[in-house]
């Protein structure tokens, strides 16, 4: 079992978060020169590449042949929501939203996760948390209203359902997670080879299969690797370390604040202020409920 070092959960934990920061600017430079077809086909073979060689080093191969077929299809399943499912409609939001808009509205899985948790997990909803979805809510119908909230009127309709399904697909994906009892790195690598392979027969079908050149291979390298999966390996590296899940959660919270920040100046988007108090309300919502125990029958 791994030993407690608080210092070094803190160390991977932020670490983590500011390669997640900088990913919602990665992705618009890149869809800048490539579809998102592509995009998730190049991605996900270099994540697939880079997971295969953590599974070697931390001799977890020889576990995959151990695997029940109850497992194996979990793990197979959690391929198809995440990456395939998950990075299509992303990065489609990407292309056609403001990257704040697109980050911001993603970043409301756990909203989603909490509502999933009740039919999936059978969960009761407590009033605490039903105030704070509430709270949640009213984040995302700022954003995607641009703060009209009278006319009640989408921005980007297409763009903002995007962003929000991917949401969903993400919760599903996690709750698969959840009850798959085999080894993290493994489930990323089983799950990133599964969704090479389906983007790259999309790819086939729905666009065109092209070699990237030098500044899209620069990019999408930096996304396979800082956003689907040395940057996964590091949280998780960062959970064992800590004392407790909590203390480096939170963290978490810093990443979209510094991702508007990043987005600002290497983009330069025009910083709305409903994407900044949408995303406050979302964070205030989601750390409202933060106490929920997903193995207590009410949530709370």
């Amino acid at each position: 079992m791994q030993k407690t070092n608080q210092k070094k959960a803190y160390l991977f934990a932020l670490l983590s978060v500011l390669c997640w920061s900088t990913v919602a600017t990665a992705f618009k430079i890149s869809l800048a020169d490539i579809d998102y077809f592509q995009l998730l086909t190049w991605t996900s073979f270099i994540s697939a590449i880079v997971l295969f060689v953590i599974v070697i080093i931390q001799r977890k191969l020889s576990l995959l042949s151990k695997l029940s077929k109850r497992e194996l299809s979990l793990s197979l399943l959690a391929g198809v929501l995440n990456p395939f499912l998950y990075y299509s409609i992303l990065f489609k939001a990407y292309s056609v939203l403001p990257a704040q808009e697109a980050m911001v509205l993603n970043y409301s899985w756990p909203l989603v996760l909490v509502l999933f948790s009740a039919p999936l997990l059978k969960q009761k909803l407590s009033p605490k948390v039903l105030i704070a979805l509430l709270i949640c809510f009213s984040g995302i119908i700022v954003i995607v209203t641009h703060g009209d909230l009278i006319n009640f009127q989408l921005s980007n309709s297409t763009g903002d359902i995007l962003a929000l399904v991917s949401s969903i697909i993400w919760a599903l994906y996690w709750i698969v997670n959840m009850i798959n009892p085999i080894d993290n790195v493994l489930k990323l690598f089983i799950g990133f080879t599964i969704g090479f392979v389906l983007s790259f027969v999309s790819n086939i079908l729905f666009s065109n299969l092209i070699l990237p050149n030098l500044n899209t291979l620069i990019s999408v390298t930096y996304i396979g690797v800082f956003e689907m999966s040395l940057t996964f390996v590091l949280w998780l590296t960062a959970l064992q370390y800590s004392s407790s899940t909590a203390k480096v959660s939170r963290l978490v919270y810093l990443s979209p604040f510094m991702s508007l920040i990043i987005i600002h100046f290497v983009l330069g988007e025009s910083i709305y202020w409903t994407s900044v108090a949408g995303l406050t309300l979302i964070i205030l919502g989601i750390a409202f409920q933060e106490k929920m125990k997903f193995g207590n029958k009410t949530v709370e």
